[in-house]
């Protein structure tokens, strides 16, 4: 079995901030994986705050033997974004070979489109007034903040840009125990509905002893299911990214794991293209959250992309993935 990697990139429809700082392009990883006969296919995002670069990832992938199957790259491979691509490949390949879909494989129900939230770019409030009204239409806004004395102004204009639209925000570590205790009330009363990873992680543990009105995600907070043992008493959903899990095999146990430990589920992404989304899809089923918009961030896409429509993101086409 051939397996290669590359670097991709791909341009953002716009500057797209957060609180750890800007980017205009998405750098991913595609790895492909062929035996000769049938060639399947997956994408990663390296993510810095994880200590991973396109190098590190690219070294992590071209250092695995030949004959992959994907129960031996559990092992040989931690989660993150190189088993991630790799295990995604494999599942293609395996469909491409049997001829069934991956949810067949994985003996799931068919899939159907989920609802996705789109995110707005961490800006003035002036500024993220005018993305909320631009995308008022949409039916889920995910909001960045900074963690700054303009936080409330931010989330206050985003529901008078969209004043009809469920709000969901993204702190990225970015708050203090205190901030939380006087921005959660706000948000609750603007109907905001859940706040991602408000404390840092490693320094999270005082969210039990706080007042958890706005419900509390844990992002990166958990990774895979070995996470789940420290979010207890601190955080009411997790987020599920591929990227974190180390591929769809892992996330499929970890929400099957995260469900039964009483937590909710979100299914989120890093900025990537509908290769990355693919096979996200078939985990956000029956998420109470999904935040699968990377492709709607880009200017461009794969030339087979996702459908994005009323009803949602849909299942990938066999002709992307799967």
């Amino acid at each position: 079995m051939r397996l290669s990697v590359e670097r991709d990139v791909f341009a953002l429809a716009q500057v797209f901030t957060i609180a750890r700082g800007s980017r205009t392009e998405a750098h991913v990883l595609t790895v492909r994986v062929s035996d000769g006969t049938h060639q399947g296919w997956g994408e990663c995002v390296p993510y810095a705050r994880y200590d991973e670069t396109l190098a590190s990832v690219t070294a992590q992938i071209e250092a695995l033997p030949e004959g992959l199957t994907r129960a031996a790259v559990q092992d040989l491979l931690p989660a993150g974004a190189a088993r991630n691509a790799v295990d995604c490949a494999l599942w293609d390949l395996e469909a491409k070979r049997s001829g069934r879909r991956v949810w067949d494989l994985a003996g799931l129900p068919s899939p159907e489109p989920v609802v996705t939230a789109y995110t707005l770019s961490l800006d003035t409030p002036e500024k993220m007034q005018a993305q909320a009204a631009e995308h008022a239409h949409r039916p889920l806004l995910k909001t960045k903040l900074g963690g700054g004395d303009e936080d409330v102004a931010r989330i206050e204009a985003v529901r008078a840009g969209a004043p009809g639209a469920r709000i969901i925000v993204d702190a990225n570590e970015g708050w203090t125990p205190a901030l939380y205790s006087v921005m959660a009330p706000v948000l609750v009363r603007l109907g905001v509905e859940m706040v991602e990873q408000p404390l840092p992680a490693g320094a999270d543990d005082a969210l039990r002893d706080l007042e958890r009105v706005l419900p509390v995600c844990a992002d990166e907070s958990c990774h895979d299911r070995a996470s789940l043992a420290a979010l207890a008493g601190k955080y009411d959903m997790v987020n599920i990214k591929l990227d974190k899990t180390g591929g769809l095999t892992e996330a499929l146990a970890l929400r099957t794991a995260a469900l039964a430990e009483g937590y909710s589920v979100m299914m989120g992404c890093m900025v990537g293209s509908s290769l990355a989304m693919a096979p996200a899809t078939l985990v956000a089923q029956g998420a109470s959250v999904v935040d699968l918009d990377g492709p709607l961030l880009l200017a461009e896409d794969r030339d087979v992309p996702l459908v994005f429509d009323e009803a949602g993101v849909h299942p990938p086409d066999g002709a992307l993935w799967g």
